[in-house]
């Protein structure tokens, strides 16, 4: 059996639109018109991947992302007819990996999915080693388990935010634009947005470090990017 998306919108033109080209590639699909359905369905299937849209009646995509984000860390990708910069920072604030603008093609959503499904592969591909964990301090990152833990402590990371870090600490000591951490991390083009990189960034340390306001690990090198582990 496929992996599986969960649609959430309330104009069902839409919905179906995008289930049939989500089965046409292969995957299983779930279907929901409000964000209460979409609660409730994640809690009975807990699908791969969810498509949210945030103007919906009854519980709107914001407060249906951050319920699904209170236990669950599938991948969520935004659906909005907004392009305010607003919105979109604020559905990632809400824990959200990605978004897309209405109106959008077909081929730009599939590649969406498939790339915030990279998780799924990543998490079933045969470890090079084993115990393939990066140490820094209070900080570990276990790649094989596709976990960050602090004092021991498994951290709630997303899948970016993990990607982010991941990628940040095996090159340790480099600075890397936001354009070049979006290529990198998040593996296709994002249209220039830089934002996103900043609003995960300042999400990520919120969980890390000691101190957001004076990061020890990912660095701000000003005029240039982040680093980790570069004053």
């Amino acid at each position: 059996m496929g992996q599986t998306v969960l649609v959430v919108d309330d104009e069902q033109n839409i919905v179906n639109i995008i289930a049939f080209n989500l089965k046409k590639e292969g995957y299983e699909v779930l279907t929901a018109g409000d964000g209460e359905e979409a609660v409730e369905i994640v809690e009975k299937h807990q699908p791969d991947l969810i498509l949210l849209d945030i103007m919906m009646p009854k519980m709107d995509g914001y407060e249906a992302c951050r319920k699904i984000r209170e236990k669950y860390n599938i991948p969520i990708i935004m659906l909005t007819a907004r392009a305010e910069e607003l919105d979109k920072v604020l559905g990632l604030e809400m824990g959200a990996d990605d978004y897309v603008t209405k109106p959008f093609g077909t081929r730009e959503l599939i590649a969406r999915v498939k790339a915030n499904l990279r998780r799924s592969v990543v998490k079933n591909e045969p470890a090079v080693e084993k115990g393939n964990v990066l140490k820094f301090g209070k900080l570990e990152i276990d790649l094989d388990k596709f976990e960050a833990r602090k004092d021991g402590k498994v951290l709630e990371l997303t899948y970016r935010e993990f990607e982010l870090l991941k990628f940040l600490a095996q090159n340790l000591r480099q600075v890397f634009s936001r354009e070049t951490l979006l290529e990198k991390v998040w593996g296709y083009e994002y249209y220039g947005d830089v934002r996103t990189v900043d609003v995960t960034v300042r999400r990520l340390r919120e969980k890390i470090e000691d101190n957001p306001g004076k990061p020890e690990y990912i660095i701000t090198k000003r005029g240039v990017g982040y680093s980790f582990g570069v004053n």
